[in-house]
């Protein structure tokens, strides 16, 4: 059993406990004295630590996504928990079990990847649905759909969450279509089914879920609208004029320039598409944030992506109003500390 988790942390406490190395980056003091940052994570969380003695040395015997034993103090800097480092090591692989470190979707993953093939299914334009079956069958494709996040902090950022993400989306679309009775739900549910699907390399995945060299150069709208465009070519005849239309759908989808759109919207699949998917990541953020141990019984952790905390509800109606009185309004110091979180 591990001994403590990045969930189970308190400030002025000392632990002794096994974490995954998932960013991991030599600096210097400004009086030039080396030490050692790291993003140390679990299935419950991150947490920053700092080693500031014999860094050098202690920096060669591991590397980033080893899982590593540390001995620590835990402080609160500005707002934050950060592990002060006494002592760290390689793990060995009879110390861990592996499912301790990596966050996993509690939703059914093979009925998830049935549910999403029954949506691809339900497409009636023959060229869309045997465009989605070309991709959704694809044997190196299938495991990777069945793994990816959906992202690194933000939002269903945990192995099978890219998969949760988009069958949940494609439920919205279905729902939409039936009030919007405008909307072609077959270009709306190819579109929400390929979206991010260049997340599937934008990513890796396998121990700490980090970007990779192409996910870093490129991004994902990028790399699906390349990856999907192969996959129209090598339908013999697929109309050209349809061709243009999923490759809008895919580069649209972020709904703003600001949000890494290379164009707005201009057909309304894409407008819906666009804020559907801004409704499934921003709720899938607040319940993540709810779900997590903030120390507060009342309210969540500050959420850096959404600028707010969130009010428990259910605490809140069995306290009454004089118990949510207090931590509706953050420290300037608990803002500062939040300022440097990714997005």
């Amino acid at each position: 059993m591990k001994p403590a988790f990045v969930s189970d942390l308190k400030p002025d406490t000392a632990i002794t406990s096994f974490f995954l190395v998932s960013e991991k980056e030599l600096r210097t003091t400004r009086e030039g004295k080396p030490f050692l940052r790291l993003e140390l994570s679990d299935r419950s969380g991150t947490v920053e630590a700092r080693l500031w003695d014999n860094a050098e040395d202690l920096s060669a015997t591991f590397s980033q996504n080893d899982i590593v034993k540390v001995q620590s103090r835990v402080e609160n800097f500005r707002g934050k928990l950060q592990l002060a480092l006494d002592r760290v090591r390689r793990a060995e692989p009879g110390e861990v079990d592996l499912g301790d470190y990596f966050p996993h979707t509690t939703e059914d993953v093979e009925d998830l990847y049935r549910r999403l093939n029954a949506h691809a299914a339900a497409v009636a334009n023959p060229w869309l649905n045997r465009l989605l079956k070309s991709i959704l069958e694809d044997p190196v494709i299938v495991p990777r759909f069945k793994r990816a996040p959906a992202a690194k902090v933000m939002h269903h950022a945990y192995l099978g969450g890219l998969l949760e993400h988009v069958v949940s989306l494609c439920d919205l679309c279905r729902v939409v279509a039936g009030h919007y009775r405008e909307l072609d739900i077959d270009l709306l549910m190819t579109g929400a089914i390929l979206h991010d699907l260049g997340k599937l390399d934008e990513f890796c995945y396998e121990r700490a879920i980090h970007y990779s060299t192409e996910g870093q150069l490129l991004g994902h709208i990028v790399m699906e609208l390349e990856q999907v465009s192969r996959a129209m070519d090598a339908i013999p005849a697929f109309p050209p004029e349809l061709k243009t239309l999923v490759k809008h759908l895919l580069i649209s989808h972020h709904g703003q320039y600001e949000f890494g759109s290379p164009k707005l919207p201009m057909i309304r699949e894409a407008l819906a598409l666009s804020f559907l998917d801004d409704l499934d990541s921003k709720m899938g953020a607040a319940r993540a944030a709810l779900a997590a141990d903030s120390g507060d019984e009342m309210w969540s952790a500050f959420v850096q992506a959404l600028g707010r905390r969130f009010l428990r509800v259910d605490a809140f109606q069995k306290g009454g109003p004089a118990a949510a009185q207090g931590p509706q309004q953050l420290s300037l110091t608990a803002r500062a500390g939040s300022a440097d979180e990714e997005k």
